[in-house]
């Protein structure tokens, strides 16, 4: 078993409570007493409620980017097209695994505080970015290659992203199964993108 620090349950704690009842609905007791730790630690590491939400997106940030590098890492595609497939796999599956952190994006609150807060746009912007980035990838590789059609490639990933992401959230928000869509989404992207 591995044993987290402090700081580590904090924003795993954090995580939760934020993506379930949101970050106004949730108070720094109700972290205090689940987690253990004593308020007064808590603010030691995360100076305010706010900071603590930038430290999970800076968290957030990390993952997404991380589990992504790690999965094109070990993966090879025989297409862009195929690797788009990959993508979408994958991200489904990223997305039930971590529900937590796509529950936390899907949130409003944090794109409402990043419109006051520049940290907190830049890690949602980073976030979102690196998504369409992927995506982006592997269309310029299947145009490349001839898997994909000539099309504005930064435009067909912010569309093929979108929805992917718009048929997570009605998982996220328990409205449909997103891996009861998946064959349907496959057909549609290749409708979209096949030469």
């Amino acid at each position: 078993m591995v044993k987290v620090s402090r700081k580590e349950l904090i924003l795993q704690t954090a995580t939760r409570f934020f993506a379930i009842k949101g970050f106004k609905d949730t108070s720094m007791v109700e972290i205090s007493q689940s987690t253990g730790v004593a308020s007064s630690t808590i603010f030691y590491h995360f100076k305010s409620k706010e900071a603590l939400l930038l430290a999970i997106l800076a968290d957030v940030r990390e993952t997404i980017t991380t589990d992504f590098e790690h999965y094109f890492s070990r993966h090879r595609f025989a297409s862009g097209l195929e690797m788009i497939e990959g993508a979408v796999k994958f991200y489904l599956h990223l997305a039930g695994d971590r529900e937590d952190l796509f529950l936390l994006l899907h949130r409003h609150y944090p794109y409402e505080l990043a419109e006051v807060n520049s940290i907190c746009r830049e890690h949602l912007e980073a976030i979102h970015i690196c998504l369409v980035k992927l995506f982006e990838t592997a269309i310029c590789n299947g145009q490349a290659d001839g898997s994909i059609a000539a099309l504005p490639a930064r435009n067909a990933a912010m569309i093929v992203y979108s929805m992917v992401d718009g048929i997570v959230r009605f998982n996220t928000y328990k409205l449909y199964q997103a891996g009861a869509l998946y064959n349907d989404l496959i057909a549609a992207l290749h409708r979209l993108l096949k030469k």
